[in-house]
């Protein structure tokens, strides 16, 4: 057992700013006796002891005006301190008076501390050359209200960079606030390479919390670097195999440099001179725009760049081909004026620096054969007809010309068509119709007066004649006279007299009253037979058809045409049939 008076205490109590700090105090008195005080002190800046509060039995008597309000002591003789802050980190003293066995004391550090805010950062906004004589400030970073102050780290992608002579400097201004809380500022300073353009930056601060280091990052930054350019391309957008005449294209020049250089086109011409373009190109940007180039728009063209930093020239060529299709051309063999049943040859030829192909349409656009020729035989006037050569270049989409030729079969005019025969009535108006196909154009001529009108179409001519009929048209008929330089066709066209509907009644009233008197007659012959008037046996057998003086005998002569004739009889109008009378004969009655 201790044999004096022992005081204990943490040595170290941690408490974040604006919380409450308990500070314990535990003491041993030999032979368990009471305590006759206890004392609570601080030391100073100056190390000074400051007393906070006496307690000696059930009071407590505070005397420090600093922590009015916020000083307790607990049952066990533990100090609190509420809201405290930065101010409080100090050095406490607990102090144990016990009579006979004296005094004894020991103390607790008390820590405060205060996380600190996220940083900011913040990069160079002008941009850093990497010809720069001096370092270049890359980007600054502060970390504010923090306690005690912390340490700050700069990275590059990752990697952790230290002050280097005459390449890295990184300066640090520590400040302490009113709050007693401190602000760190910590600035990074180096030179930066052409590879730097897509690096990125960031701070660390590392601070202390119960007894380890804690870090937090800032953002990433990256910062502009400027940089001469070391390569030049140029090409021609679309690609360049594959522009034909009326095509727009670009010039596009692209420099590795940052800021990028000023841009100059020139094209070259004869004598190796250059022809310069740059009026026509967007300087900034490297473009150089060609509207509806043609063969002659092809050659070697050149991008020229100036570096306005160092004043370093470079400069890239370009070889532009412009595929193109021309001299398109149709021969004919023979050439000489086609007749009908002869037979032709067309070939096609163009010029292009690409392969090309042939096809061959008709009038239609339908395609009729590939390849350069098409044979034709047998001509007819329908033959005749406008062909086209199409030449495309398989290789440019989009690449083809066209040209057309006329095969035209010459002969004398041939009538296909004319409205004969055609039923007609007296008086009415009546088209009559034509139609022919020549060539050369014919002419058509019609021996009648009337309106005519005429249509032509490719080798076809077609006339209608508008005209009254009357007694001499519907006698003689009309001509249809067709002819050019080759010859003359001609056609009559004949017209027949239409019955009225009212003839036609009464021929259908005829055909019914004679098959009523046939059927009577029969009756009658019939009824005789019976009666016995008209002996049937082969003794009294009669020629009833041979006539005889006696006046009680009947003779009757029936000639009838068959039903299907009578049938025939509904379109005697037309003037094809007979008449009513012709057809169904006579019937003669002899008497007496």
């Amino acid at each position: 057992a201790a044999s004096k008076l022992e005081v204990s205490m943490p040595a170290v109590v941690e408490v974040e700013s604006g919380g409450t700090a308990r500070i314990e105090c535990n003491f041993y008195i030999p032979g368990n006796d009471s305590y006759t005080y206890i004392n609570w002190f601080y030391i100073d800046h100056r190390n000074n002891r400051v007393r906070l509060c006496h307690i000696t039995g059930s009071e407590i008597l505070e005397e420090n005006m600093d922590y009015k309000g916020r000083l307790s002591v607990g049952e066990d003789k533990a100090l609190s301190i509420s809201r405290v802050t930065v101010l409080d980190a100090r050095t406490f003293v607990c102090q144990v008076g016990a009579g006979s066995h004296a005094e004894g004391e020991n103390h607790t550090e008390l820590h405060v501390y205060k996380v600190p805010e996220a940083p900011e950062i913040t990069a160079n906004p002008g941009g850093i050359s990497v010809q720069s004589s001096d370092i270049p400030q890359i980007a600054q970073c502060v970390s504010r209200n923090s306690f005690p102050h912390p340490n700050i780290t700069w990275h590059k992608n990752g990697e952790k960079l230290q002050p280097e002579d005459k390449k890295v400097k990184i300066p640090t201004t520590l400040t302490r606030e009113s709050s007693g809380l401190y602000t760190v500022s910590s600035t990074l300073f180096a030179h930066v390479t052409r590879e730097d353009r897509n690096s990125l930056y960031y701070c660390t601060v590392h601070y202390w919390l119960r007894g380890q280091i804690r870090t937090v990052e800032s953002q990433r930054v990256n910062v502009t670097v400027f940089y001469p350019a070391e390569h030049v391309k140029l090409q021609v957008m679309p690609s360049s195999a594959l522009v034909k005449e009326g095509d727009d294209i670009k010039l596009v020049c692209e420099a590795d440099g940052n800021p990028a250089p000023v841009f100059s086109f020139y094209k070259r011409e004869l004598e190796n001179s250059w022809q310069d373009l740059t009026s026509l190109a967007d300087t900034n940007s490297g473009v150089l725009n060609l509207h509806g180039v043609n063969k002659s728009s092809s050659g070697l063209y050149r991008c020229q760049t100036l570096d306005l930093d160092d004043m370093r020239q470079m400069e890239k060529d370009v070889e532009l081909v412009v595929n193109y299709i021309e001299g398109v051309r149709v021969k004919m063999e023979p050439s000489s004026p086609l007749q009908e049943g002869d037979s032709v040859r067309l070939s096609c030829d163009a010029h292009s620096p690409v392969a090309l192909d042939y096809q061959w349409r008709d009038e239609k656009g339908r395609k009729v054969a590939e390849g350069n020729q098409l044979f034709l035989s047998n001509l007819t006037f329908e033959t005749s007809s406008n062909f086209s050569c199409k030449v495309i270049a398989p290789s440019v989409p989009g690449l083809e010309r066209s040209k057309q030729v006329a095969v035209a079969v010459q002969g004398k005019p041939r009538i296909v068509a004319i409205s004969s025969p055609l039923y007609v009535r007296q008086d009415e108006v009546v088209n009559l119709t034509c139609k022919a196909i020549a060539f050369p154009r014919p002419s058509v001529h019609w021996n009648v007066n009337g309106t005519a009108h005429e249509y032509v179409e490719n080798q076809h001519i077609a006339s209608n004649l508008t005209v009254r009929v009357n007694h001499d048209l519907l006698r003689a008929g009309a001509m249809c006279r067709v002819s050019n330089a080759l010859g003359v066709s001609e056609k009559h066209i004949q017209l027949l007299d239409q019955k009225t509907p009212e003839s036609k009644g009464v021929i259908i009233v005829a055909i019914i009253v004679c098959i009523l008197v046939v059927a009577v007659l029969g009756s009658v012959i019939y009824f005789l037979h019976k009666k016995g008037k008209i002996p049937c046996g082969r003794a009294g057998k009669q020629d009833i058809t041979k006539p005889e003086a006696r006046k009680d005998k009947i003779v009757v002569e029936v000639k009838s045409d068959k039903l299907s004739e009578e049938a025939g009889l509904l379109q005697g109008a037309n003037g094809e049939k007979r008449s009513a009378a012709d057809q169904v004969g006579q019937s003669v009655v002899h008497s007496p």
